[in-house]
């Protein structure tokens, strides 16, 4: 019985420890940020909001990630467009990668967008977008292995993904304010597994 509860300790302590904090809840660290859109801590979250320019903005961090699975949780108030940007380059504020959306309702959150290329690649199936919570905290995951993507919005599956371009990917994270204005989103607990 100590020896089970043991190996059981030790299993336990090394997925913990696998396990990255990409947001320190107290500032910027590890982050940079790319436009002229509004990125900062307030009371713990990570917030964005559309600054007088109006235009796109990214929140990017400094390492890059392959294959990961990544974990996060967003509040979408006011227009509430934005989206969580894997694998991804950006020079000023024209990014390249690919884009598992946030979205208002309706408006295909958990699919994958690519931006500056072929456009959406897959959308979720229509009935799943009950799972969005417009105003609430909602939880992402994403799962990055391979040529694989598969998202998951508060426990439901939106989409999986194979495709050999994103296989060959490499770069940030990023978090997206869209252009237009009038844009805010709250961040919390961005955690990530290196596969």
């Amino acid at each position: 019985m100590k020896k089970l509860f043991f190996l059981t300790a030790v299993l336990v302590s090394t997925l913990t420890f696998g396990q990255k904090e990409l947001f320190n809840g107290k500032n910027l660290d590890g982050w940079s940020i790319y436009g002229t859109e509004k990125w900062y801590v307030e009371d713990g979250l990570l917030i964005c909001e559309s600054g007088p320019d109006k235009g796109y903005g990214y929140l990017a961090t400094d390492e890059h990630y392959k294959n990961f699975e990544l974990t996060l949780e967003f509040k979408q108030e006011a227009n509430g467009n934005s989206g969580v940007f894997i694998r991804s380059t950006i020079e000023g504020t024209k990014i390249s990668g690919w884009q598992v959306e946030v979205a208002p309702p309706g408006h295909d959150t958990g699919g994958v967008y690519e931006s500056y290329g072929r456009g959406w690649l897959i959308k979720p199936e229509p009935a799943k977008d009950k799972a969005l919570k417009m105003g609430e905290w909602n939880t992402m995951k994403i799962r990055v292995n391979g040529d694989n993507i598969t998202s998951w919005l508060n426990g439901t599956e939106m989409i999986t993904f194979e495709d050999e371009k994103i296989g060959k990917g490499n770069g940030s994270i990023a978090l997206q304010i869209h252009d237009g204005g009038g844009i805010k989103v709250n961040w919390r607990n961005i955690k990530l597994t290196e596969l």
